[in-house]
């Protein structure tokens, strides 16, 4: 993903090969509960198995930010429908991806202190939680497994992700910026691979969600800079989607998350953990 995006995001680094990447209005930025997307995995099978919270081995832990347990639907079938390569590269390149959309969010919200970026960071531990769901489920090796925070095993993701963090921590309006950016190539890459690569039904139902997540969580961004007196032009949707999008309420039934919190927060202070 990111394919569309080579030239743009980020000034000189190179771009998501094709990164996918909810409301914030006075203190409401969503994100992803797993019911919402983890359910749906397996879900014709009805059988139910309760969501552990403990720690993946990306060092992920499985339940942050959410406090309850939701039961998932896993597959009956022990061999599920064979994917096309195109859906194991999407597969684990969206598994990274939104560990890396977890890591930038978490680490501005450390410089910032504002509230929109961990909530938002709670519904991308989500989202790559559902990433892993499928990689298990479908036999596939994790490619985030044993990667610390920040830490990423494609190469052009830790170039992405160093140079994200850096353009972030100039100012909270470049943070908040950057958490849009994301959020739009998310929306095109997402649903690009819908239209081009993907035909699983397991994966298009995991993929319709993180769409929606996505479009809440550009809207929560453009109401923080709203809020700041920053009007966003959107750089890679068109003006049309992007303004279809703002211009709609928050999205429910898929993802949801928590508010924006105005808060400022103090510091400068997080370095990178």
């Amino acid at each position: 993903m990111l394919k569309r995006a080579q030239s743009k995001l980020l000034y000189p680094v190179v771009l998501f090969s094709s990164l996918m990447l909810m409301t914030a209005c006075d203190g409401a930025a969503e994100a992803g509960s797993k019911s919402g997307i983890l359910a749906n995995v397996g879900a014709t099978t009805g059988q139910q198995t309760q969501s552990q919270g403990q720690g993946d081995a990306s060092g992920l832990p499985a339940d942050a930010g959410s406090t309850d347990t939701q039961q998932t639907q896993t597959p009956a079938d022990p061999q599920p429908e064979t994917l096309s390569q195109g859906e194991i590269d999407s597969l684990l390149f969206m598994r990274e991806e939104e560990k890396l959309a977890r890591d930038t969010y978490l680490f501005l919200y450390d410089v910032w202190g504002r509230d929109v970026f961990s909530n938002i960071a709670d519904s991308e531990q989500q989202h790559t939680d559902a990433m892993l769901e499928l990689l298990d489920k479908y036999g596939l090796e994790d490619p985030a497994a044993g990667n610390g925070f920040g830490v990423f095993t494609n190469e052009t993701l830790q170039a992405l992700y160093d140079d994200l963090v850096d353009r972030g921590s100039a100012s909270l309006i470049d943070a908040l910026i950057v958490g849009a950016t994301i959020e739009e190539i998310d929306i095109l890459d997402i649903q690009g691979d819908l239209d081009s690569v993907v035909d699983n039904p397991d994966i298009e139902v995991v993929y319709e969600s993180l769409l929606q997540g996505s479009r809440n969580h550009l809207r929560a961004f453009v109401s923080n800079l709203d809020s700041l007196g920053y009007t966003y032009v959107p750089d890679y949707l068109t003006q049309a989607a992007y303004d279809e999008i703002i211009n709609s309420v928050s999205e429910t039934g898929g993802t949801q998350v928590g508010s924006t919190g105005g808060g400022s927060g103090g510091g400068k202070g997080g370095g990178k953990r």
